[in-house]
């Protein structure tokens, strides 16, 4: 009964959850309106042009508000919250259809203090953003004139929305007003809205948001079948080479096979062969190995899923729908996780299997809320609103503990169940064989796939969730080859220590990703700043890391079926 009820706490939560990282309300996304029906218009952040990621509430500027009070109520998401979404109702009376001139909804009274901040948020080149029935608007604070020494702020929002039946398709804002900013004045605030037919269905109004130069630009396209035709030729290029050697070896050792057994110690046998009492011997740190196998399995999966779900439905129209999916995604995916990581740690001999999972269940998530808390701090310094409030970081606490970690263990007890008994093709050695010193080339084998992945920096990926999908596949085949022919190499050269290998090998790609930040943040950005710098450095390096982590799964899965294969058709004495 204790058991059945624990299942049932672990059931009511997961969809608890799912249903917390659903979109705000159901009616606020019918999008649908009747004449004079209230439209809101929200008011997000605020924050330096140039620094995406550094963003305040709107009012943490002296904006006064509308005199309009009464609003229903908004429920944020998870992905929201975490994103740093602070919508607060701008107090402006809009109805459907119901055009407004030119009206002054408030003033402000500029004292010496609210001057300097609205100066110093022109200086910076400050842009807010609201939205109209999901649909977002940007505007900038203000501008300096030529010398820089007056400052102006945009006092007028003249607003034209579209609409299409009972539907807005449209929205657009005009900055006018320029007003001097002069200490101890009073600066009158205003806007307008004007509605006008629109022939933009509902279903396309985000089109105008969207970047079409990835459409436009043949080189984009020539890059993308450039790198397939390329994968493709290193993909036939690996096989041939390798068939052709391994037939060799083959052949090889098939002759050594007719010899005496005199004739046999005095030959020269070297090769791959000579370690297949050691190949299927456990890695070194056997838990910290499968943990990251297995985690990286479950970013491959989460990887796959997302971007498929992306393809079919429009996540960019919904405010943090897509790290909400993400989010929903891991968690379901746990399993994944526990199968993968507790099946390879049980074929490997190891018996502390729960500390294993609790290591597979919390590598990433400790890795991503570390970070995150971290970065939390300074934002919390800085009054950002990407400061993660408390709730929310005790939501994502919940999640870990009774979601993820329930899941991970299922998938580890089917995994130790069902795939965790050792059948590999060869005896295991008592006694661990030597290993020959190595030549200087072979330890060069790390570094080749840096300048193979240099192609996939050539063009951007923006809302073309189907190229990012022939990306991913691009990169898990490329992996798979380059750390097979590493993996054959040290083989070949009696090392039998394939395991790490053929992870660090492909995972050394998030090294060249994170190396590579370096160069856009200095050469093709403006950022700057304590918080910039922090956020972007360091979900960086997670992405960079949880890359690493996936793409050494991808290599090690490609090239354990690699092994297998080679050692099940060679005669074993």
């Amino acid at each position: 009964m204790m058991g059945s009820s624990r299942w049932r706490i672990a059931v009511v939560a997961f969809f608890s959850f799912a249903e917390l990282l659903m979109p705000i309300e159901a009616d606020e996304h019918e999008h649908t309106y009747t004449d004079k029906e209230e439209v809101v218009l929200w008011m997000n952040t605020v924050g330096p042009y140039h620094n995406r990621q550094e963003t305040y509430k709107y009012f943490s500027l002296p904006f006064c508000v509308g005199t309009k009070k009464t609003i229903s109520h908004y429920h944020e998401t998870l992905g929201e919250a975490l994103q740093g979404v602070e919508l607060e109702f701008s107090g402006l009376d809009i109805k459907f259809k119901d055009e407004v001139m030119q009206t002054t909804y408030c003033e402000i009274e500029l004292d010496k203090a609210k001057r300097d901040a609205f100066v110093y948020a022109i200086k910076n080149h400050y842009w807010y953003q609201m939205y109209i029935d999901d649909l977002p608007i940007w505007g900038i604070v203000g501008e300096a004139d030529e010398n820089g020494e007056d400052h102006y702020l945009w006092t007028y929002k003249k607003l034209e929305i579209g609409f299409n039946g009972n539907r807005i398709v449209d929205v657009n804002l005009t900055s006018e007003g320029k007003v001097k900013l002069v200490p101890n004045t009073r600066i009158a605030m205003s806007y307008s809205v004007k509605w006008k037919k629109s022939d933009v269905k509902f279903e396309d109004r985000f089109d105008k948001y969207l970047d079409p130069s990835f459409f436009q630009h043949r080189i984009h396209w020539f890059s993308i079948f450039n790198s397939f035709m390329m994968v493709i030729f290193l993909v036939g290029l690996v096989s041939m080479i390798l068939m052709r050697t391994l037939r060799k070896d083959y052949a090889r050792y098939s002759k050594e096979e007719e010899m005496d057994d005199m004739d046999r110690d005095l030959g020269d046998e070297y090769g791959w062969k000579q370690v297949h009492g050691d190949v299927f011997r456990p890695s070194s740190h056997p838990m910290i190995f499968s943990s990251l196998i297995g985690s990286g399995c479950q970013i491959f999966s989460v990887s796959f899923i997302v971007i498929i779900v992306a393809m079919i439905e429009d996540l960019y129209t919904e405010r943090g729908s897509m790290l909400s999916t993400a989010i929903f995604v891991y968690a379901a995916t746990s399993p994944v996780n526990g199968y993968f990581g507790g099946s390879l740690y049980a074929k490997q001999g190891g018996r502390r299997w729960i500390k294993q999972m609790f290591i597979g269940a919390f590598l990433i998530p400790a890795m991503v809320c570390g970070t995150a808390f971290f970065i939390n701090f300074i934002a919390m310094y800085y009054h950002a609103s990407r400061a993660i409030p408390f709730g929310t970081m005790v939501a994502v606490c919940c999640i870990c503990l009774f979601v993820i970690l329930p899941l991970n263990l299922v998938g580890t007890i089917l995994g130790r169940n069902l795939s965790g008994q050792p059948n590999f093709p060869c005896r295991v050695n008592a006694v661990p064989r030597p290993i020959p010193e190595k030549k200087w080339y072979l330890r060069l084998i790390f570094f080749v796939q840096y300048f193979i992945f240099t192609s996939f920096w050539a063009y951007k990926i923006y809302y073309v969730y189907g190229f990012m999908m022939l990306v991913l596949v691009i990169l898990c085949i490329v992996t798979v080859c380059v750390t097979i022919v590493c993996t054959y190499f040290l083989l070949n050269a009696e090392d039998y220590r394939w395991q790490w290998t053929s992870f660090l090998s492909a995972a050394s790609t998030a090294v060249y990703v994170y190396m590579y930040s370096f160069y856009y943040y200095f050469f093709k950005t403006k950022m700057y700043g304590l918080f910039q710098t922090s956020f972007y450095f360091g979900y960086m390096a997670v992405f960079s890391s949880s890359l690493g982590i996936m793409c050494g799964a991808v290599g090690y899965v490609g090239t354990s079926a690699f092994v297998r294969k080679i050692y099940t058709n060679v005669k074993i004495d």
